[in-house]
């Protein structure tokens, strides 16, 4: 194999055609597999910049192939650079907070999974969620609803520890109220799943945050559903409560909540729980 230089790359992946994308995209995915391949990929930062800039526009395509193997090759940069992707992560942010609300699920699945990814590779949880949390006002409904979804698989995979959950609290307690009926369960769905975590402070907090007293009451009994069937972590893990709803410190091995991938988007009732 011919070692391929960052600026070769960097001015291949600005083609347009989608053919002549999808040929470079398979190219740049086997280069960055191979390690040595691309000598100055780090050193040549200027290229590497204008490279994922670039393939920030594809997982933006509306060309499902070409949006999927941008991420895919997103993917495999952040595997290739670790927390060196860092500075980087601002410029993706927008686009994958776009595709969360994509028309399709393989495309919102990976666009999620590379969020997580970025979590657990590249910065930690809450410096992602920082500029993650914008999508929670995002004008499309799905894009919402997905970053609902991406809080709580966040929770499932990293716990409420690395969190600061008051930041994010707010904008969910604004979606109960949101015209969508998806985006609403799924707010619902990620206020029930802090709870798991943190417990009764949650339930005081949401008390002083003028929330209509019916749907209140309504939040309430799904807790109640919660504590009565044995789901919550807190009581089957020892924790540390830290401040409100700030963080926790895990004692013990936490399990883990399931979403059913297939009914998350119209039936919020069809909810697996492994691990209890």
């Amino acid at each position: 194999m011919e070692p391929r230089s960052m600026e070769y790359f960097s001015a291949q992946v600005q083609q347009k055609d989608v053919g002549g994308r999808q040929q470079v995209g398979q190219e740049l995915l086997l280069y960055l597999g191979v390690p040595g391949a691309i000598p100055d990929l780090e050193e040549d930062v200027g290229s590497l910049g204008k490279t994922i800039d670039a393939l920030t526009g594809w997982v933006g395509s509306s060309n499902y192939r070409i949006s999927l193997m941008g991420l895919e090759i997103l993917s495999a940069f952040v595997d290739r650079l670790s927390t060196r992707f860092k500075s980087y992560v601002a410029m993706v942010i927008v686009a994958l907070i776009d595709r969360l609300g994509d028309a399709k699920d393989k495309i919102r699945d990976e666009a999620q999974i590379l969020l997580l990814k970025l979590m657990d590779q590249v910065a930690p949880p809450m410096h992602i969620w920082e500029q993650l949390a914008s999508g929670f006002k995002h004008k499309n409904f799905r894009s919402r609803e997905g970053v609902c979804l991406c809080l709580i698989e966040t929770l499932n995979i990293f716990g409420a520890q690395p969190l600061v959950l008051s930041k994010l609290v707010p904008h969910l307690c604004i979606l109960f109220g949101d015209s969508n009926s998806q985006v609403r369960d799924a707010a619902i769905l990620a206020i029930v799943e802090i709870y798991r975590h943190v417990g009764e402070k949650v339930r005081v907090d949401l008390s002083k945050r003028g929330i209509p007293p019916a749907r209140l009451e309504m939040i309430f009994a799904k807790f109640d559903e919660v504590q009565n069937s044995g789901g919550m972590i807190l009581s089957v893990c020892k924790v540390e409560i830290v401040g409100l709803m700030g963080s926790i410190t895990p004692m013990c091995r936490l399990p883990v909540m399931t979403l059913v991938k297939k009914h998350r988007r119209r039936n919020f009732t069809n909810i697996i729980i492994f691990g209890f």
